[in-house]
C-alpha cells in the first residue's frame, strides 16, 4: 500500500520529530511516499536539490495521486495540508486525520465536519498505534 503522509513544512516545524514517528508507524503498514515531511530540515534539503514550488506542487500532486491513502497530523494548521486533504477527498481517497486537541489551534470545522475524512485525536504518539492499524485493516 502506498501511504501519503502529510503534516506541516511552511507553516510550523515544531512536530517535525513527532512527524517522523507517525511515519515510522506507518511504514508497518506500506510504502510513505512523502517520508521526507519528517525531516528536520526538510526545506534546506528541498532547497539544496534545486525544487521550485511548482516543482514540489508538481512533485506532491503525483504522490497523492499514486497514494491508497492518506495519513496527515493536522494540529498545527497548515493551507498545503488542507490543499493536499481537499484533493484527496475529492479524488475519493481514504483520509486519516491525527489531531491532539491539547494543542494551541482548533481543528478546522472543514475538516472534523466533513464525513469523507476519519478524525482520531490522541495526546501520546502510543496511542497512534491501534488508530492506525483500524484504519488500515478497513483499507484492506
Amino acid at each position: 500500500m502506498d501511504i501519503f503522509f502529510s503534516g506541516s513544512i511552511r507553516g510550523g516545524r515544531d512536530d517535525a520529530a513527532l512527524y517522523r514517528e507517525v511515519i515510522d508507524m506507518l511504514e508497518g503498514h506500506g510504502d510513505v511516499l512523502t517520508e521526507h515531511v519528517g525531516a528536520e530540515d526538510v526545506e534546506a534539503k528541498e532547497a539544496a536539490v534545486g525544487l521550485s514550488d511548482e516543482d514540489i506542487y508538481q512533485q506532491d500532486v503525483a504522490w497523492l495521486r499514486q497514494a491508497d491513502a492518506v495519513v496527515a497530523e493536522v494540529t498545527t494548521p497548515s493551507l498545503g495540508v488542507g490543499y493536499e486533504l481537499g484533493r484527496a477527498v475529492a479524488w475519493g481517497k481514504p483520509v486519516l486525520c491525527l489531531y491532539r486537541p491539547t494543542g494551541d489551534h482548533e481543528l478546522s470545522a472543514m475538516v472534523r465536519g466533513n464525513d469523507d475524512v476519519t478524525v482520531e485525536e490522541y495526546a501520546e504518539p502510543d496511542e497512534l498505534k491501534p488508530v492506525l492499524a483500524t484504519f488500515f485493516d478497513r483499507q484492506a
